[in-house]
């Protein structure tokens, strides 16, 4: 419910419920109680600081040691039966009592960012990684790993389930559909883009061409020129949805795509 008074709360008949908004760089996951807004608890991130550097992406002063700006939830959280799963930048997925804010597990993804928000059925997380680029199945009691898909490349997608397959984008301009039991991929789309790839991008096998991403600038320039990258060749970041077995996604070459 929107109302223009700046009092406006949100109501949910028959029962007590938190909200667990977008999070903010102060890399902590926040309960707010529905009706006044304050924090019920807070759970704040390791931050593993593994760019802690000084003039980090050039930024003032050269004297001066910077943490890690990233290291910080962007993920948004899903909550399921009383627990509230998220990833974060500091390369872990978490698993959070949604009562309390107790930690009930978390799960290192090999120093890579978990961008996209869980997507948790019938006792299962699925999540994408950055660096590692692979796309997980965790086991939503213990946060033990049920699978592992190899994606070639970034995956900030957020799944989406239909069925018996998950359905997920990746930066090399590529919609995977997998098993959700398995991890066994049963189909792929490629942007035209990517096919092309006019700036070399990507190798034969859809992984990322490392030597073209060598820094130009030595600063935080260097992302922009990457993101003009990623754009060239159709990068999948958005999250897919299914509606009667037709899957829509939109790609960084500027098209919604919809899928049979």
């Amino acid at each position: 419910m929107v109302q223009n008074d700046p009092r406006t709360r949100f109501q949910h008949p028959g029962q007590a419920v938190s909200v667990y908004p977008p999070l903010t760089s102060a890399g902590s996951l926040a309960a707010l109680d529905i009706e006044t807004g304050r924090p019920k608890w807070v759970f704040a991130a390791e931050y593993e600081r593994k760019f802690e550097a000084k003039n980090l992406h050039g930024l003032p002063s050269a004297a001066q040691t910077i943490p890690d700006a990233w290291d910080v939830f962007t993920s948004s959280p899903a909550v399921v039966d009383g627990v509230v799963y998220v990833g974060c930048r500091d390369a872990h997925v978490y698993a959070v009592d949604a009562a309390t804010g107790r930690r009930r597990w978390d799960y290192p993804t090999s120093k890579s960012w978990a961008i996209g928000t869980p997507a948790v059925r019938d006792g299962v997380v699925y999540v994408g990684t950055s660096d590692s680029s692979r796309f997980m199945a965790l086991d939503a009691k213990t946060g033990r790993l049920r699978f592992n898909f190899k994606a070639g490349a970034y995956v900030f997608s957020s799944a989406a389930l239909a069925v018996d397959l998950a359905y997920f984008g990746s930066h090399n301009g590529r919609l995977y559909a997998v098993d959700a039991k398995t991890g066994a991929l049963a189909w792929e789309f490629q942007t035209e883009a990517s096919k092309s790839d006019p700036m070399k991008v990507l190798n034969a096998d859809g992984t990322l061409n490392e030597a073209i991403f060598a820094p130009v600038f030595g600063d935080f320039q260097d992302m922009y020129v990457a993101f003009y990258r990623f754009v060239s060749i159709g990068a999948i970041v958005s999250s897919p949805a299914v509606d009667r077995g037709t899957v829509y996604v939109g790609s960084m070459d500027g098209n919604l795509y919809a899928l049979r």
